[in-house]
């Protein structure tokens, strides 16, 4: 389990293409505290550490991994937000996030609002009855407020500290953002026979 609180910006270091794809990142995390086998969102993916050493980390990210995230879009020298799963006693600043990515959303529109900057969204159809205006999403990785919702788009404004402490502050019209639909609102549609 994760916050969406982002506590590093790691870079991918290599990609090696077998079976499945390895990924290397650096990260300022102390990597001598993670264990093998560990849970960290990598731009909101949840992925499972398979080797490390001094400032890196590698995960292997499956077919379908790649299939349902922005992984596959990666290159040497992208930018990634990361967080280390949730341990007793920390702080749920954001809110609970799973790791498990619903799909993948595009920034149609962003312009700047006072200090923040509005950027909306669009995603797929299938995903609109769980946006709620002041519900919770998570944009790759990011715990977010939903301003407004129009059919399948929603806005959400990025205050100057998230943009400059995640990837969000370099995005463009057009990229494509790993998104999870807030946890509460799948289990209410699912009580309610929606889903």
């Amino acid at each position: 389990m994760f916050t969406g609180i982002i506590t590093d910006i790691g870079t991918v270091r290599k990609i090696e293409k077998r079976g499945d794809t390895r990924f290397e990142f650096n990260t300022a995390f102390d990597t001598s505290k993670i264990d093998l086998g560990a849970s960290i969102a990598c731009s909101g993916a949840c992925m499972t550490v398979v080797g490390k050493g001094a400032n890196w980390f590698a995960i292997e990210a499956s077919a379908e991994s790649l299939s349902l995230t922005t992984l596959g879009d990666f290159e040497v020298g992208s930018k990634l937000n990361l967080e280390q799963s949730l341990r007793m006693g920390d702080e749920l600043g954001g809110h609970i996030v799973s790791g498990h990515v619903d799909g993948v959303a595009t920034l149609a529109s962003m312009h700047p609002e006072g200090d923040s900057m509005r950027m909306t969204f669009e995603l797929p159809e299938a995903f609109t009855r769980y946006v709620a205006r002041k519900g919770s999403i998570t944009l790759d990785g990011v715990s977010l407020t939903v301003n407004e919702v129009d059919d399948n788009r929603f806005g959400i404004n990025v205050i100057s500290h998230t943009q400059n402490n995640t990837t969000l502050g370099g995005r463009k019209i057009g990229d494509r953002f790993n998104f999870e639909i807030d946890m509460l609102a799948r289990y209410v549609a699912r009580m309610v026979g929606k889903d």
